[in-house]
């Protein structure tokens, strides 16, 4: 892992921990902007340290912003399940992955995903303060939606500005 690989994962662990400090929680739930911000690491570097390693950085800094109560736990558990599950996605879209419509597809899964392991985590460590389902609708489905939107805004500009600075060999350039 080289030190411009950890030089992005950073400013996109970064760019992340501010967007999900400043989103509102809706019945105690914030929509995880987070996990966009780690989507597009996995896709810009797919290499299994590097996902691993932001992962666990997303899970701490989720678990410190986060304003679900007790949702520490389930966040340090959400984030490393989801990326394996996002990077396997990713890594099995061989011929597909540097499209715009599998990214936002993509996207939207681990989004899906992380929402409900982190609900069921809560559920099953520090119980949940609705019904999974009101929760699972007013902070999961408006994440989907979000963090969909965000990577579909985002992921070119990323790879514009891959190809331009040439960052490393391992980030992804569509062709």
């Amino acid at each position: 892992m080289n030190t411009k690989n950890l030089v992005v994962l950073s400013l996109l662990a970064g760019i992340g921990v501010v967007l999900h400090t400043v989103m509102p929680a809706f019945l105690t739930i914030k929509p995880d902007m987070m996990l966009a911000m780690m989507f597009l690491g996995i896709i810009l570097i797919p290499e299994i340290k590097s996902v691993m390693l932001l992962s666990i950085v997303t899970g701490g800094l989720s678990a410190l912003t986060t304003g679900f109560p007790g949702g520490q736990l389930p966040n340090i558990i959400d984030k490393p399940i989801t990326a394996l599950i996002f990077f396997g996605l990713f890594l099995a879209l061989k011929q597909y992955r540097n499209s715009i419509f599998s990214v936002a597809v993509l996207t939207a899964i681990g989004t899906l995903v992380s929402g409900s392991i982190f609900l069921g985590a809560a559920h099953f460590i520090v119980g949940l303060p609705s019904s999974f389902a009101v929760l699972f609708a007013a902070g999961v489905l408006p994440a989907i939606a979000l963090n969909t939107i965000v990577m579909v805004i985002l992921y070119p500009v990323a790879l514009s500005v891959a190809k331009r600075t040439k960052t490393s060999s391992s980030i992804v350039i569509s062709k």
